[in-house]
């Protein structure tokens, strides 16, 4: 099956808005092994719409559009979807009732602009938005599907996840060919030494493939496999992964999408720790990303923000005369920041940052980039140095990633290689 993704809208083509959609409808269409043989973005104008719509329908087995169905007067997409498949709109009960109930929920009232939502394509299905107030639409002809999806990322995802993807696979993904994806995620290595590490590519990979996608959160391993069955493709899978983990497995830490903060946070649960977490250059970063799982209550007790000295030796309880001595930015106070916030909070571990993260703040010895992580439980307190590059935000989600990845190496006994 052949796709093609059309994103509309004019804050997206101006650059004002990132094109997210895009590439999360990509990722999880290849998922699923539909080929994806483009995405477009196009402004709000008529014909440009109907123009992208032709061209992704002519050549392709299924179009995916998101944009351009809100109640505004720029919001064209459901006209020209009209115009395309020539038909016409006709009010969806079942629409209408999902915006009264969540119009309801927020006590406001519904205005004609959003009653007028409830018209869709009278030859489609209707997707619905459980959680704003346009519907996405499902329409087959010509033996092709045409989709269509508002443009708020997670009202799309819901539709994509929990209604588009199930469909498509139940109709239209049944063959005889086998094929699996499976993604390794590493942190702490760059891909060049993954690289290097693995030897012989193409005698490990034989004839499956294998891609190297860095982000500043760590290299993802995506292998894909295919074969004559079911056992095939999993024996291959199996034998291609094991290989990997015998190189490079201290770097893994989990799969698919797997987190590094839900996989910490599912070893402190099972192993009923509680951690606290001081953070100063991360700005608390550690502590939302720790906090963005669910049940992280059971196990994450306190995070503190000790930005400046003064916060670090009052909240902290660190000795002045150590900051002074070693400077803010060093291995000594990330050590003692993290035995710190270990005693004030009472916790099992104690985890902590402190880091010169940009544009300025330099000093010879210390240049932008260089970050310490300390790490404190009941047997050792002890602190590492990195070093990052000279972007202030990537620097910020590179030493949370590292701290989360200190964290993890420390529960299940993984030294560093020094």
């Amino acid at each position: 099956m052949k796709a093609e993704i059309i994103t509309i809208g004019d804050e997206i083509l101006s650059g004002q808005t990132l094109n997210t959609n895009a590439a999360f409808i990509g990722e999880i269409l290849f998922k699923h092994h539909i080929d994806v043989t483009g995405a477009v973005v196009v402004g709000d104008k008529e014909n440009s719409i109907l123009e992208a719509f032709r061209k992704a329908f002519a050549n392709n087995d299924l179009v995916i559009v998101t944009g351009g169905l809100g109640p505004t007067h720029d919001d064209i997409t459901l006209e020209c979807i009209v115009k395309f498949f020539n038909t016409e709109l006709v009010k969806s009960e079942e629409v209408l009732k999902d915006i009264k109930n969540i119009f309801g929920k927020r006590n406001r009232i519904v205005t004609p602009a959003n009653e007028a939502q409830a018209l869709v394509p009278k030859n489609a299905d209707v997707i619905r938005n459980y959680f704003g107030t346009a519907p996405g639409t499902w329409i087959e002809h010509e033996d092709k599907i045409f989709i269509s999806m508002p443009g708020v990322p997670f009202e799309m995802k819901e539709m994509m996840t929990g209604y588009i993807i199930p469909r498509l696979t139940d109709e239209k993904l049944e063959s005889q060919n086998y094929k699996i994806t499976k993604s390794l995620l590493t942190t702490g290595i760059p891909e060049s030494y993954i690289f290097e590490r693995l030897g012989n590519i193409h005698e490990l990979l034989k004839d499956s493939v294998m891609a190297f996608l860095p982000s500043q959160f760590g290299v993802r391993l995506r292998i894909t496999v295919d074969g004559e069955n079911d056992d095939d493709v999993k024996n291959k899978l199996s034998f291609i992964e094991q290989q990997i983990r015998a190189k490079v497995g201290q770097y893994i830490y989990g799969t698919n999408s797997d987190t590094l903060e839900g996989v910490v946070g599912k070893l402190l649960s099972e192993r009923d720790l509680k951690i606290a977490v001081a953070e100063s250059c991360t700005g608390g970063l550690i502590s939302s990303r720790l906090t963005n799982i669910p049940g992280s209550s059971n196990y994450f007790e306190r995070g503190i923000i000790a930005y400046s000295n003064g916060a670090k030796v009052e909240h902290l309880k660190i000795d002045e005369n150590m900051i002074d001595q070693y400077g803010a930015v060093s291995m000594e106070v990330a050590r003692l920041m993290a035995e710190g916030v270990k005693a004030v909070s009472g916790t099992d571990i104690g985890l902590a940052v402190t880091g010169i993260l940009g544009p300025g703040g330099a000093t010879f010895n210390k240049p932008v980039g260089i970050v310490y992580v300390g790490y404190c439980d009941n047997k050792i307190c002890t602190a590492r140095e990195f070093r990052f590059g000279d972007d202030r935000i990537l620097n910020k989600d590179r030493t949370s990633q590292a701290a989360l990845d200190m964290l993890r190496r420390n529960l299940l006994g993984i030294k560093y290689e020094d």
